[in-house]
């Protein structure tokens, strides 16, 4: 039987609880009070349907586990085959579910189902081509905290669908001090030796920096990672040789799809950006039931 779980990629995880609650909560939102009307009046209880959820271009599949979970939430009796699972390339024209079982549960979970996954399968192809566009570098694209508010885990997830790598999923994973922390604390050394003072042993800190005085200041008395922000190219590769290999190196600011190729051969350890998430347009999916 296809389960959520084995839609996953074999070194991905998806929180059940995250996928559970994320589900529960865009059928309330699109079932209400009454449920589906107009398939309760249009549709007998007893009809069956056949249904397949059909890529209409070309993609990378995330999102899947979120699908058969809103289907089977709304019966137990619904049967799926997968024809794709999350991380997969997919062409125009590909069956990635099929579906089957009452008519009216099936018809009600449409909608949400292709929301999970056109939303998520979006992320998933966006972030492959970031990953293409800086193939033979050593780099790693990452994605930031700049989600859908409640959808982060799931975002996240598609990111590494696409062949992407996480930063930090809240303010509780590591220190990052940014340019607000230090205008604040008074400078780049107060900051990071307060943050050393409190963080717990394998809590790692990061740095923003804007400028090379400042990565050599923070360099100075030691962090676990720099965040090279809004630098171009020449830049990143003067900052790179001077953090020889004493930090992580991560690039960020208004990094795109036409100049994350010149950033990465900077020689950069990461890439976070923002518009893997904040940006990415829908992959088209539709169901096409009889």
């Amino acid at each position: 039987m296809t389960t959520a779980a084995s839609l996953l990629n074999p070194d991905a995880f998806l929180s059940p609880l995250a996928l559970d609650e994320a589900v529960h909560r865009a059928l309330d939102e699109d079932l209400g009070r009454a449920g589906d009307v107009t398939s309760m009046a249009t549709i007998p209880e007893t009809i069956r349907a056949h249904a397949v959820m059909v890529a209409r271009q070309d993609g990378v599949i995330a999102g899947l586990p979120l699908a058969v979970a809103t289907f089977r939430k709304l019966s137990p009796d619904i049967k799926i085959a997968a024809h794709a699972r999350d991380g997969a390339a997919v062409a125009k024209g590909a069956h990635v579910l099929t579906i089957d079982g009452p008519a009216r549960a099936v018809l009600a979970a449409e909608r949400t189902a292709l929301n999970f996954v056109g939303r998520l399968s979006g992320i998933a192809t966006l972030t492959a081509d970031y990953v293409r566009r800086t193939a033979g570098t050593k780099m790693r694209i990452c994605c930031t905290r700049k989600t859908t508010p409640g959808l982060r885990a799931l975002e996240k997830h598609a990111v590494r669908a696409g062949g992407g790598s996480n930063h930090r999923f809240g303010l509780d994973d590591a220190v990052l001090i940014k340019d607000n922390h230090v205008a604040v604390a008074g400078g780049i050394v107060p900051a990071i030796e307060r943050a050393r003072a409190r963080a717990g042993h394998l809590v790692k800190i990061e740095v923003e920096v804007d400028t090379l005085d400042q990565l050599r200041e923070a360099l100075s008395i030691g962090v676990d990672a720099v965040l090279l922000d809004n630098m171009g190219p020449d830049t990143l590769r003067e900052a790179v040789a001077i953090i020889d290999g004493r930090a992580l190196s991560e690039a960020s600011g208004r990094i795109d799809r036409e100049t994350v190729g010149a950033v990465a051969a900077s020689g950069v350890d990461l890439i976070s950006c923002g518009w893997i998430t904040h940006s990415a347009p829908i992959i088209d999916l539709g169901l096409d039931a009889g």
